[in-house]
């Protein structure tokens, strides 16, 4: 989620102390700093500080220099299709790969001449009752709601959903992809930035699109989302980039062209009924 920093920088770590120290001030005291300023600036700290702190303990000046990359502006880049890893832990280099693990194809899913005489109506069935067992999230769309999705996606590539949780909300930053929409915790961002691994990833197939549908697939991480969770999420992607509604789409003008003024309760109130039932 390279593209987003510049974005997020803006709205988040306005005069981070990290950048105005003294050059001479040791690498460890530096990042205790940089640590403070995550604990101000995010509800979630707390959720995360054992790993934090053994991330700042295994190298202060590694973990400083992720730390302040967030508030140097860089030039835009390409997200990067990415497997899970534990949160706070980041993914693997490209480098140290052997090949980028890529998202499964719908050829990998299903057999697509199984539905070739298929109507759209029908097809929406077999997907939907295909992944009613499964633990990954599964919905169809219809080619207009997508062609909303994905015009809404090219002026609003970047935006935050808060997620309700037992203690209040925690905002989950996405980013848009060509036809796949990555989510993250805003908080594993500020640390590694388009490292940062994934917790939730959408991705619509468009094969059958000719015919009126186009299938939606989520795969999310257990050990940072339930399966609520990870619908919840799906649910407020659709609240802000398919309905047509005044105030989220005033939000998503906000946070895109003027972060400066956006406000972060303005958002919580927009989605503070949703029941995660």
């Amino acid at each position: 989620m390279a593209c987003a920093r510049k974005l997020l920088v803006r709205v988040f770590m306005h005069n981070s102390p990290a950048v105005t120290r003294c050059i001479a001030m040791s690498a460890t005291r530096r990042a205790e700093e940089a640590v403070e300023k995550l604990k101000e600036g995010n509800p979630y700290y707390s959720k995360y500080a054992d790993k934090i702190s053994k991330l700042q303990q295994t190298s202060a000046e590694e973990f400083l220099d992720r730390v302040e990359r967030v508030v140097n502006p860089i030039k835009d880049g390409k997200s990067q299709a990415r497997s899970y890893s534990e949160l706070l832990n980041p993914k693997t280099k490209l480098d140290e790969q052997k090949a980028e693990l890529p998202h499964k194809k719908l050829t990998d899913i299903m057999k697509l001449e199984l539905i070739a005489d298929k109507s759209a109506e029908e097809i929406s069935q077999i997907w939907l009752e295909y992944h009613k067992t499964k633990e990954v999230l599964a919905a169809t769309l219809t080619t207009a709601q997508y062609e909303t999705l994905m015009a809404r996606a090219k002026e609003y590539p970047v935006f935050l959903l808060p997620l309700p949780r037992s203690e209040g909300f925690e905002f989950i930053m996405l980013q848009f992809a060509a036809n796949t929409v990555h989510f993250t915790p805003l908080l594993a961002y500020q640390v590694h930035h388009e490292n940062a691994p994934e917790c939730l990833t959408l991705v619509h197939y468009t094969e059958e699109q000719d015919k009126g549908v186009v299938l939606m697939r989520g795969e999310y991480d257990s050990k940072v989302l339930t399966a609520q969770e990870a619908q919840c999420l799906a649910n407020e992607l659709q609240m802000f980039y398919l309905k047509a509604d005044e105030n989220k789409l005033r939000l998503l003008e906000t946070f895109t062209r003027k972060p400066d003024e956006f406000k972060h309760m303005d958002l919580i109130k927009e989605v503070e009924n949703i029941q995660l039932g």
